[in-house]
């Protein structure tokens, strides 16, 4: 199994690092590109790739499959043709490993008529069901046959997914994208309703319209598919967008302990949910076109850092990929805010880490929690020491349970006082890539251990 630790000396409350960190492509965009690529009847290119685990389980799934894949991480560029499938059942390791897994379903049953594969799995953070998937299937014509945790999804002797209305009880984003991808495909107009509108979302869309996919409405609520046959890059490559949640990440990481952070190579028309409630309790930021600078931190006393309350919610809301991230945040800052999470009821586990290390933070129900924070009145301790988060060694390490969680407590680590020992760090690298190297350039005494 996957036992690499993560091994990070405290900054003992002190916003010492400084530099600059440039932000990847977005995982979750080009996961979803690669899942696209079964619509290709030639070869298509993915530019800026992130060398992430997930990025890897994906291309190991599609060449398992038949695909050829290649990878230049130096380029940070993927090539997939599609053509050379022979197997759509879909490995069942990998994707018992990986949720996002699934988004290869639409597009191998629209292009092959069938599909089979098991329960995907991924990171624990609540339950996450598939039947909007399978609801939207059978609405598509698709016949569907369940085994226990396997299934099978054939079209029949139509051999085409047939176009129809469907309406999203809530708002998925895996859903919107998997089920565009398979109308673009069907024979005959589809209708997408309560679509996610993510910046993901509206990226991929657009460029299967430069290669010949009819979609409108895109960016909107509701989306118009018109089927075609196979889509041809004809050279085009796929440029992935910048990585709103890692950026997310850095933002409020440097915000926590970071004195000058420029944050480069992103997008702060897709943080600006993040941005503006730091700006509003308290944090000095310059936003340019493509970086966010944090300013002058270390003069700014926690004391003057307003608490604040967030909720989750689908874009342009708050994220739930950032909702560990600003609870991390949250610890410090003066007065209580609450986080209430409305997108998956399991994400508060790190909460125990990170009340062991003796934060302040109560949870309501499994979707709120009261964080108190350590900058207001009673900020210093009737011994004279100044409230911070104590370290958690190898008698009692600290946890990554998921990709963002593991984010978090590298936080909560790095401005913590004493030496901290995470595990699990496989979680952190499924979703960024060479996260020590950055840090360590910051100025993070980090390192990795088996």
């Amino acid at each position: 199994m996957h036992r690499d630790c993560l091994i990070i000396e405290g900054l003992a409350g002190k916003k010492s690092l400084k530099g600059k960190v440039q932000i990847n492509g977005a995982k979750n965009a080009v996961l979803k590109a690669m899942a696209a690529s079964v619509l290709f009847a030639d070869e298509l290119v993915i530019a800026n790739a992130p060398d992430t685990e997930d990025v890897k389980k994906l291309a190991h799934l599609l060449h398992l499959a038949g695909a050829e894949v290649s990878m230049d991480a130096a380029k940070k560029e993927i090539r997939i043709n599609a053509s050379t499938i022979v197997s759509t059942d879909l490995d069942h390791e990998t994707t018992k490993a990986m949720r996002g897994s699934v988004m290869l379903t639409g597009p191998l049953l629209a292009r092959f008529g069938k599909v089979s594969f098991n329960v995907p799995g991924g990171c624990v953070i609540g339950a996450r069901p598939i039947d909007l998937y399978i609801d939207a299937y059978k609405k598509l014509g698709a016949k569907v046959v369940v085994s226990g945790d396997h299934y099978t999804i054939d079209v029949g002797q139509e051999k085409n997914l047939v176009g129809a209305e469907i309406f999203f009880a809530l708002q998925t984003v895996g859903g919107t994208e998997t089920l565009m991808m398979a109308s673009v495909l069907a024979k005959g107009t589809t209708v997408l309703k309560n679509c996610a509108m993510e910046p993901e979302i509206v990226s991929l869309a657009e460029f299967l319209v430069q290669c010949g996919a009819k979609i409108s409405g895109i960016g909107s609520p509701t989306m118009t598919i018109v089927g075609v046959g196979l889509l041809n890059a004809d050279g085009k490559k796929y440029h992935t967008i910048p990585d709103r949640i890692e950026a997310g990440s850095f933002l409020l990481l440097g915000a926590l302990c970071a004195d000058d952070l420029l944050i480069e190579r992103c997008n702060p028309l897709h943080l600006e949910s993040v941005t503006s409630a730091l700006q509003n309790a308290g944090v000095l930021l310059v936003i340019g076109k493509d970086s966010i600078y944090i300013t002058a931190n270390a003069k700014t006393k926690w004391a003057n850092v307003s608490s604040f309350s967030v909720r989750t919610h689908e874009y342009p809301g708050f994220p739930t990929d950032l909702q560990p991230q600003m609870v991390a945040f949250l610890a410090h800052t003066a007065g209580e805010g609450i986080m209430f999470e409305t997108i998956y009821e399991g994400r508060f586990k790190y909460v125990q880490d990170l009340i062991r290390m003796g934060a302040d933070i109560t949870e309501m129900n499994p979707r709120e929690v009261l964080v108190r924070g350590f900058g207001g009145e009673d900020a210093t301790q009737k011994n004279g020491e100044t409230k911070m988060l104590l370290a958690l060694g190898k008698d009692e390490p600290l946890q990554a349970h998921d990709i963002r969680a593991g984010f978090a407590v590298v936080m909560a680590a790095l401005v913590a006082k004493g030496t901290s020992v995470i595990q699990n760090a496989y979680y952190i690298d499924r979703g960024y890539e060479k996260l020590e190297e950055r840090l360590a350039a910051l100025g993070a005494t980090i390192r990795r251990e088996k």
